[in-house]
Formats: C-alpha cells, sequence, structure tokens
C-alpha cells in the first residue's frame, strides 16, 4: 500500500541539497522535509558528541513532523552519529560514506584522493572503508577547513574559494592522484571548480545518487514509496539559522525560485 508520508533530510547546512536534489529526480513523487542545521554549522570542528546530540533533535524532529525514512545528508554527521540513530529509532535511517569503494574501483593508478572535514577523516567508519576497501591503493586524505563555510554563503566560483581549493588539492596534484572523492556533500556545488583545477585526466566522484538509489530501495523494500504524481509532490525547508539568508542560498544551489523555509530552532 503506497505511503504518502515525506521523506525527511538533514545537514549540517545546505550541503545536503546536492543529495536532496538527487532525491527528488529519482523519485519526483515523493513529498520531502529538509532541515539546515545552519545555526550550528559546520559540524566538522565540533566534537563527535556534540554532533551526534544535534543529529538525535534533528530526526526526532523529523519523525515528529511525519517522515517516514530518515537521510542523514552529511558525511560528518553519518561519520559521527549513524550508529547512533539506528539504535536510538525505528525507522529507517539512511546515511553517507565517502565514495572510498567505487574510487578503489575505479582508478587506474592506484592514486585516490579524498576532500572531507576532519571529522570524517578521523572517524573509526571512515578507517573502515579504507581497511575493507583501499588496502592495495594509495589515499590521500586532505581536511577541507573552510570549503563548507564558502558553500554556506553561496560563494561557489569566488578567487578565494578558488584559493583555498587550490590549496587543498595541490597535495593532491603532488601526488599524481588520477580520482578525487568529495568527501562531504557541500563539496559537489565546488565540483566544476574542483575539476578546472584538477584537468581532465582526473576523475571527480561523491555519493549523492548513489544514496537517493539506496533511499528508493528501502522504500521500495519496506513498501514505503509514494503513490503520488509528480506535480503534487511538495518541499518543506527548515532551518537553524537566518531562513531569509538560506531561502536565498538554497534557491541558487537547486535552482528554483518558488520556496519557503521555516526557522526552526531545536
Amino acid at each position: 500500500m503506497p505511503n504518502p508520508n515525506p521523506i525527511g533530510i538533514f545537514d549540517s547546512g545546505v550541503g545536503g541539497i546536492s543529495v536532496f536534489k538527487e532525491i527528488r529526480l529519482l523519485m519526483p513523487g515523493e513529498n520531502i522535509l529538509y532541515y539546515a542545521d545552519s545555526a550550528h554549522c559546520p559540524y566538522g570542528t565540533q566534537p563527535p558528541e556534540s554532533i551526534r546530540r544535534r543529529t538525535i533533535k534533528i530526526t526526532k524532529f523529523l519523525i515528529n513532523a511525519g517522515a517516514k525514512i530518515i537521510v542523514a545528508a552529511c558525511n560528518t554527521a553519518s561519520i559521527a552519529g549513524l550508529d547512533y540513530l539506528r539504535q536510538e529509532f525505528q525507522i529507517p535511517i539512511v546515511g553517507m560514506e565517502p565514495a572510498i569503494k567505487p574510487a578503489a574501483q575505479i582508478t587506474s593508478n592506484g592514486k585516490v584522493g579524498v576532500l572531507a572535514t576532519g571529522v570524517t577523516i578521523n572517524g573509526d567508519r571512515f578507517n573502515s572503508l579504507l581497511t575493507r576497501f583501499a588496502c592495495d591503493i594509495e589515499v590521500i586524505n586532505v581536511p577541507c577547513a573552510g570549503l563548507v563555510e564558502q558553500v554556506e554563503m553561496g560563494l561557489l566560483d569566488t578567487p578565494e574559494t578558488a584559493a583555498l581549493l587550490r590549496k587543498y588539492l595541490s597535495p593532491l596534484i603532488k601526488c599524481g592522484v588520477d580520482t578525487v572523492v568529495l568527501g562531504c556533500t557541500h563539496y559537489p556545488f565546488l565540483r566544476p571548480l574542483v575539476e578546472s583545477i584538477m584537468g581532465p585526466g582526473v576523475k571527480v566522484i561523491d555519493t549523492g545518487c548513489a544514496v537517493a538509489k539506496r533511499v528508493h530501495q528501502v522504500l521500495q523494500e519496506e513498501d514505503l514509496l509514494a503513490n503520488r504524481a509528480p506535480e503534487y509532490a511538495t518541499e518543506n525547508f527548515y532551518t537553524s539559522g537566518s531562513a531569509s539568508y538560506v531561502r536565498q542560498v538554497i534557491k541558487n544551489l537547486w535552482d528554483q525560485p518558488n520556496i519557503t523555509v521555516e526557522y526552526i530552532e531545536l
């Protein structure tokens, strides 16, 4: 039987819109709730226990709003808190992880670079990915302080953003990587700059599309898919930050003019 309840998505800020867009593309008939925890962004500089507290509060809010599945559209939150969320809540929860496995499969020279937050790179879940899938390749991890903030401000193609990226991509260029993993949901919005700096011979990958497919698979297996015409599907956006500011950034990232964002502090 179709389930009309919405998909709940959250991120430390607007970065999860990169995942939201893939989910909307794959499932045009689903209602979606999105919570941007912009007042507490970035997560990548915070202790894991603080991130876990925030993710539990946000997940409770989304479930109380009717969410039938939760998508932690944030690599840092997934690394720090996904196991805790699954222990705390009974509904399906899908998280993010950097694309180490596909990168290991597609690299030609065995050299892969990972751009991510410090919490992600130092997390047990990330190290488990390296142990399971990257034993035979060289992985160069680069913590990228400041990139999330650039995306949060909508500064995707500015000299300052380009300078930051050149700084973080420099060790990857020196090592000769042929594959770059975007290990934060904010970073796909910087893909054109990354590709321009790295050059045409380097593959740049993220997991947004794979996560959308996983969400669809879970909904299908649990008989939770909605049977709704796309024109009747809705999106509701919430934030702990400035609603007007977040609305403008989401509008630009999603290229949709008619959206509303409600301020909800948790």
